[in-house]
């Protein structure tokens, strides 16, 4: 069955990214990180195509496949000039077609058998080829925000008074996720054929200033509120 967590929000994705343009440029940032001008890019869950717009313009980095189960997402990523198949990230089949990487910007959390996704990825890298796994870890202050949020099912609560960020994210999408640990995502890499990894991440303050500036992305996993795993098909 095809995902559509994201329709009807499509816009509010968009314009919450907006809204919090530090925080979107310092995620580009780490998008960017492990990414190479030259390789064949397929975006997993590309969502609207704000990141790959970004990519582009700022990175000189081209991606213009992508998969998308929110028909809404899809058509406004088309429309920045990608070429998106609606579906999920475990029915995704390549038709052959082979990636140097496949990049999963901010959807692990929304896939349910990331094991299932990520196999169908291994098998349309190329050998040495990479996955790219970027969201927020469970254990992180987003991770452990959003999920108490995700429980009272809303950001006006007592509980979150004085550490929420000036433009919390739609408690809509917050709901809906279902966050990993880092430990939990290197598994099922492990488990799927990959390996060699490498760890970048940004969004190292607190939730209540992410936004006030950019950061630039730093190697590791053990501060950031957004995490980037890199690993090679062996």
């Amino acid at each position: 069955m095809i995902n559509r967590n994201f329709d009807r929000f499509a816009e509010k994705y968009d314009s919450w990214f907006l809204k919090n343009a530090n925080v979107l440029a310092s995620e580009a940032a780490l998008v960017a990180y492990f990414l190479r001008p030259e390789e064949k890019i397929l975006s997993v869950g590309c969502g609207s195509g704000l990141f790959e717009h970004i990519l582009k313009t700022e990175y000189g980095i081209t991606v213009t496949e992508g998969i998308e189960p929110s028909s809404d997402m899809a058509e406004i990523a088309r429309a920045r000039g990608m070429n998106v198949e609606i579906c999920t990230a475990e029915e995704y089949d390549p038709k052959g077609k082979v990636y140097d990487t496949i990049l999963y910007n901010g959807c692990p959390g929304y896939i349910t058998d990331l094991d299932k996704a990520l196999a169908n990825s291994n098998a349309a890298l190329r050998k040495g080829g990479k996955v790219i796994l970027i969201d927020i870890p469970k254990e992180s202050s987003y991770g452990i925000m959003y999920n108490l949020a995700k429980t009272l099912g809303t950001w006006d609560h007592p509980l979150l008074e004085g550490i929420l960020p000036p433009n919390p994210y739609p408690i809509e999408l917050a709901a809906k996720a279902c966050w990993r640990t880092t430990a939990e995502k290197v598994v099922s890499l492990e488990k799927t054929g990959f390996g060699k990894f490498e760890y970048a991440q940004t969004l190292m303050t607190h939730p209540v200033y992410s936004n006030d500036k950019v950061e630039q992305p730093a190697s590791g996993y053990d501060r950031g509120d957004y995490v980037a795993i890199c690993g090679y098909k062996l």
